[in-house]
């Protein structure tokens, strides 16, 4: 558990300067573009969604709890760039769908371990150490923890989903951080009425919001779920029983 505190803690620092780099360097952009230095056509590329895309990709790649998210992100975003920047006698934006089956399908048939169905999971399964590290790719996954002591972990979510019961679970003392990456996809968390939870999850084209329609106070403050994380085309929401 300290190794993944430590990782977590270590993967957060080299985000935040990654972000930093690319702050510095849109505001260098849009400076350049405020005095006509920069092109019309080159500024509709650095200032779109595509170019986000990329950005929020980059962040994401320098951490190792996220790096398939970030590649799909800068996957995605060059995609829908590359029409922007080549002069395609065809809609190549017809393309994306048509190679999103022939990837899957390849998939399909190289993956052997799951009965045809493609399905990648890194210890998807709840640790004895109270913490979870999921990974579904174009497939669902349900878990619970009962009677033990949750510790968070990391949720990944690619073209898929996933849900979450923490109502039979003990949550950890002082701030438990769940990682969640959602990327056209998306999953369910389901927590007792008593909760503190704090969403500090970026949303592209997305979001996460506490959908509890009663909340109670807790008899202990002090502990408190961390979401982190990011939800790109997809979302997700935390529930409880009532």
């Amino acid at each position: 558990m300290e190794k993944y505190i430590e990782n977590h803690s270590e993967n957060k620092r080299m985000k935040k300067v990654v972000f930093g780099i690319i702050v510095v360097i849109v505001g260098a952009l849009l400076m350049a573009s405020n005095f006509g230095y920069l092109p019309y056509h080159l500024r509709n590329i650095f200032f779109s969604w595509q170019m986000l895309l990329i950005a929020f990709g980059l962040v994401n790649l320098v951490s190792s709890e996220s790096k398939t998210t970030g590649l799909i992100l800068i996957s995605v975003g060059s995609f829908f760039l590359l029409p922007d920047l080549f002069d395609f006698s065809f809609n190549f934006i017809r393309l994306f769908w048509p190679l999103l089956l022939i990837v899957v399908g390849l998939s399909l048939i190289l993956n052997k371990s799951y009965h045809g169905c493609w399905r990648r999971q890194r210890k998807d399964k709840v640790s004895e150490a109270g913490v979870i590290d999921e990974f579904n790719v174009f497939s669902g996954s349900k878990r619970r923890f009962a009677n033990e002591v949750f510790k968070g972990g990391e949720i990944s979510n690619v073209f898929g989903g996933s849900e979450l019961d923490l109502t039979q679970a003990i949550l950890g003392d002082g701030e438990t951080v769940l990682n969640i990456q959602y990327v056209f996809g998306g999953g369910t968390l389901i927590v007792p009425a008593d909760w503190n939870v704090r969403i500090e999850v970026v949303s592209i084209f997305g979001g996460f919001s506490d959908e509890r329609r009663i909340i109670k106070q807790s008899t202990d403050s002090s502990k408190v779920l961390v979401l982190k994380g990011n939800c790109v085309f997809g979302g997700g929401e935390i529930k409880s029983y009532s």
